[in-house]
């Protein structure tokens, strides 16, 4: 029979445009794309349960994945169901964790719309049913769903159990009372499918009959039956004018004293309406005031502000002027140390020259006192290598005395060769000539 009835609905029924809901589950790259394809409800398709694709990379972790909220995330291990997976970002995921299943929170609504459903006295209704449902932030009731019933068998055990339901309860009555069930079942169909679908973690939460629909004639029958209903309603409202007539001789007393609260409450309005424009009188004089007085305090600071300028602008003035005074002192101080070094210098250069022609003059003596020297080289002779032996022995005596010395290679030869007396000029012995040494 439940077959029967998904085949009927497999066709595609319809009513005022409202297709009948499907339940279905899809397939994501990215757990963060859940969003878009939960709230994608196209050709009345409800995503229930995402889930997404194993993530390809070519090293053993991924950096980070992603979990967004919302949703009830179940997750795996080596494909062995681990649980609940909490929102957040989750670093260097390894490749053998996977999320499994992604199942909304959000409550559904589903519309099961039957068509040409038979009443007791076998009269086709069409009938909307809306039924909302939710499954829990739960692991538990997640777990149930996923792997007790999936998407595909809770859509087609729901289908089957609303359809039942509508059909079993229509044929129970007349269609005189089709309209007046909606009530009654209502509840009785939200207590059936709570109690159905609870132990697969879905909870039913209201189940609506939006519109019933009887055929045509009947329907026209009906309209005719409600006209006249009018009619007769019509004739009550004439019988009960008549009886307003009548009470309302009576009540004029009432209304004569309602009148009079009426013109005393006004009186009372006018009285407050008066006080109200006395009260707004004086918030206004008192802002007035206050913009009165800020504008005097905004005078007296732009007052201020134009003479600390004008303070700020003399003493600028002072302070150019005794920088320029400053800098005429150090120019007058600049000038007369220029002239004192340009003295100085003159001084320097005149005795300078003069020190050099004493010097020119002293060199022209030495030069003539030389000259003279060389016109008598030959007399003077011997008395020069007398003067230089005996300098050259004074030295030798002072070496003597300063104590033993051990100097050789060509020091120590030049000294033995100092300690010989010369022969002469040229190392050899002239005997022509006079010698001393």
């Amino acid at each position: 029979h439940c077959l029967q009835l998904c085949s009927l609905l497999s066709i595609g029924m319809s009513m005022d445009g409202i297709q009948h809901s499907k339940c279905v589950q899809r397939e994501v790259s990215n757990p963060t794309d859940a969003a878009g394809v939960f709230a994608d409800t196209s050709n009345n398709e409800i995503c229930i349960v995402v889930i997404p694709k194993d993530l390809a990379c070519c090293c053993c972790h991924f950096p980070y994945l992603s979990i967004p909220s919302g949703y009830n995330i179940l997750w795996q291990r080596w494909y062995r169901h681990q649980g609940q997976l909490e929102p957040g970002v989750k670093p260097c995921w390894p490749f053998w964790n996977r999320v499994s299943h992604m199942v909304t929170q959000a409550t559904i609504t589903y519309n099961a719309p039957s068509r040409q459903v038979p009443t007791a006295d076998n009269v086709m209704v069409d009938i909307n049913l809306s039924l909302t449902f939710r499954i829990e932030k739960s692991t538990d009731d997640a777990y149930a769903f996923v792997y007790k019933l999936g998407t595909t068998r809770f859509d087609e055990f729901l289908a089957a159990e609303v359809e039942e339901g509508i059909r079993g309860l229509v044929y129970s009555v007349t269609h005189d009372r089709v309209n007046d069930l909606r009530e009654e079942f209502a509840q009785g169909m939200l207590m059936a499918l709570a109690k159905k679908f609870l132990p697969y973690g879905v909870h039913i939460r209201n189940v609506k009959i939006t519109e019933v629909r009887l055929p045509i004639a009947l329907q026209d029958q009906l309209e005719q039956t409600t006209a006249f209903k009018s009619r007769i309603a019509e004739i009550a409202k004439k019988h009960e004018n008549t009886i307003r007539v009548i009470t309302d001789e009576a009540s004029q007393q009432q209304e004569q004293v309602i009148r009079t609260n009426n013109r005393r409450t006004q009186d009372l309005m006018a009285q407050c309406q008066k006080y109200e424009i006395e009260h707004k009188e004086i918030v206004d004089e008192m802002i007035g005031s206050a913009r009165v007085q800020e504008m005097e305090a905004q005078s007296k600071i732009d007052v201020a502000i134009g003479q600390a300028k004008g303070d700020l602008e003399v003493a600028s003035s002072e302070g150019a002027r005794h920088a320029e005074e400053v800098r005429r002192k150090m120019q007058i101080s600049c000038d007369e140390r220029k002239v004192k070094a340009d003295q100085a210098y003159g001084v320097t250069v005149l005795a300078s020259e003069a020190v050099l022609n004493t010097t020119e003059n002293e060199a022209q003596s030495l030069i003539a006192s030389a000259e003279a020297e060389n016109n008598s080289t030959a007399g003077l002779e011997v008395k020069r290598k007398y003067e230089l032996e005996w300098e050259r022995l004074e030295i030798m005596q002072e070496l003597a005395a300063s104590g033993r010395r051990f100097v050789s290679g060509e020091a120590g030869q030049s000294i033995i060769k100092d300690m010989v007396p010369s022969a002469g000029l040229g190392g050899k012995a002239d005997s022509s000539k006079k010698t001393f040494f």
